[in-house]
């Protein structure tokens, strides 16, 4: 097997945004292709016509991120999870592939993904895979191409806390619903009803697919927008397993729609970033009360202040 590249195409001013989220996603390491101050840089060393064409014939308003996959990553997640995540921070990007036929990205869900146990009492099972009854609550799930299947750490973060969070008849808002997976999950365990948040209208098809798939269709609605223009009311249980930056932007508005007593689950931080998250949680008149971390991923849990 062979390492794949992950071509990620962005415009220069948000280059910066997008490498952090590049970086967080894989381990496998990152390449940037920059050539905004290319003449400088050469002025520096040698003569402008040293340059070859083909180098002064490169954009100079684009960046282009090259993120390196392992023959052990799952392609199609990490490309997902890019996607998910690059839409989140507002991020006009661009995704190309090399190293890889475009058949394989298409089977590459039932190559890595597998049945897995969350907690004490889910289990997240791949629609196309058998699981014997065990006494665990499955969540049947086929992602599509909307991020969030469990096997991330991110989202098995909100799925543990969920896990022990949810007691019953709890109603639960999800941001950035994606694959719809913590607002499935969060029925299945109890909740009476859930709402889930996304810009991307392909999320929305999909969390409704899979709230259909397994039977909370009558508990749970799928909106395509943003967090200010679709949501009100108060709610038990919020979730947002996006990025740093969106949560920050979006905690003033979390504070009002948390019910006394509720719960906001903020995830998708990577650890470098998790101070900057948990001031502005404070900002917001939030207090982070747990942090949950996992393998370079930081989940933090947080109640209204009073």
């Amino acid at each position: 097997m062979e390492w794949t590249d992950v071509c990620i195409q962005v415009p220069k001013a948000q280059a910066e945004v997008a490498a952090d989220i590049a970086t967080g996603i894989s381990g496998g390491g990152l390449y940037i292709e920059d050539y905004s101050d290319l003449e400088e840089q050469v002025l520096a060393i040698a003569h402008i016509d040293l340059i070859e064409q083909e180098l002064v014939d490169k954009p100079r308003d684009v960046v282009k991120i090259h993120l390196y996959l392992s023959p052990e990553e799952n392609p199609a997640e990490v490309l997902d999870l890019l996607h998910s995540r690059l839409f989140a921070a507002g991020i006009d990007a661009s995704l190309a592939t090399a190293g890889v036929q475009q058949e394989d990205w298409e089977t590459a869900w039932k190559k890595y993904y597998h049945p897995i146990e969350v907690g004490r009492r889910l289990a997240v099972v791949p629609s196309w895979e058998d699981y014997p009854e065990n006494g665990r609550v499955r969540l049947t799930l086929d992602p599509g191409m909307a991020f969030g299947t469990g096997t991330h750490e991110t989202t098995f973060l909100c799925l543990e806390l969920l896990d022990t969070l949810v007691q019953g008849g709890e109603t639960v808002l999800d941001i950035g619903t994606g694959s719809g997976i913590l607002a499935v999950a969060a029925l299945l365990l109890g909740a009476s009803t859930a709402l889930g948040i996304d810009i991307d209208p392909m999320c929305v098809r999909t969390a409704t697919e899979n709230a259909q798939r397994n039977h909370v269709q009558q508990n749970f609605l799928a909106e395509a927008g943003d967090l200010a223009a679709k949501t009100s009311g108060q709610y038990h249980i919020i979730t947002a397993n996006i990025v740093a930056d969106a949560i920050k932007k979006l905690a003033p508005d979390v504070t009002p729609l948390l019910a006394p007593g509720g719960t906001f689950i903020a995830s998708g931080i990577i650890q470098e970033r998790a101070d900057e998250v948990v001031q502005a949680l404070q900002a917001a008149g939030l207090v982070v009360k747990q942090v949950e971390r996992k393998n370079g991923w930081v989940a933090l849990v947080a109640g209204r202040n009073g």
